[in-house]
């Protein structure tokens, strides 16, 4: 691997203690794509599902983008904690 992914992985690790936890970069890369599509299916899916309930399909899709960024921050700061 080259220097700089050795160092990008070096510092990845340090701050978010993969290894110690017992996961591995590989796991964690698989788990972030599963997230990010299951996501993006809520995003497309559910404003449809809420607009056949009689919401506006607009604002529904408007406040569950919102509040999945919320959220995901949420997780991010405190996750690591």
């Amino acid at each position: 691997m080259a220097p700089v992914m050795e160092k990008i992985k070096h510092a990845a690790d340090s701050w978010f203690k993969v290894t110690e936890r017992g996961s591995t970069f590989g796991t964690e890369i698989r788990a972030g794509i599963s997230s990010f599509l299951t996501m993006s299916y809520i995003l497309l899916v559910n404003p449809q599902i809420l607009a056949s309930a009689g919401l506006p399909q607009a604002q529904v899709a408007t406040s569950t983008a919102l509040t999945s960024c919320i959220a995901s921050l949420l997780v991010g700061v405190f996750g690591n904690l």
